[in-house]
């Protein structure tokens, strides 16, 4: 699968959706006929333009977009004073470098019915783009394998 694209020619949301929504419906169904296919070069995906894209959007989207991992860097953050294509360049390249390390996650303790507590970890927004990006490459490989009510 050719995934190269030009380095600073970022796709709009909607065609990034498309070519994601393309690839993953090739990963399904190669990951259906053949069980025992070994699927070669899925890093690369990851660092692809349209999936880094897609998954910046969900990202961006959720509430927790809000909350700073120990980097102190929000969603809001990087669009005011970083800009998503930097930021999104920026992470393309770690990764298609193979340089990505993600950050230890911040930890806070948040209160349970009873008066327990439990850890919650934040990780940064780095960290939570490349993990999207990673469910939106293995997500199709994988649900192949279960059942329909699964």
């Amino acid at each position: 699968m050719n995934t190269d694209a030009p380095e600073l020619i970022w796709p709009s949301f909607l065609t990034a959706e498309h070519r994601v929504l393309e690839i993953q419906t090739k990963l399904h169904r190669w990951a259906t006929g053949d069980p025992q296919h070994r699927f070669d070069d899925l890093y690369n995906l990851v660092a692809d333009p349209a999936f880094l894209v897609v998954a910046w959007d969900r990202v961006r989207g959720n509430k927790g977009s809000r909350t700073a991992g120990v980097d102190g860097k929000t969603a809001r953050y990087i669009e005011a004073e970083q800009g998503v294509e930097v930021f999104l360049a920026q992470l393309r390249q770690q990764v298609k470098q193979r340089s990505f390390q993600p950050v230890p996650v911040r930890e806070r303790m948040i209160p349970k019915t009873g008066g327990k507590l439990r850890r919650l970890g934040i990780p940064t927004t780095a960290d939570r783009v490349v993990q999207a990006s990673r469910k939106l490459v293995l997500e199709p490989i994988f649900e192949a394998d279960f059942l329909p009510c699964s």
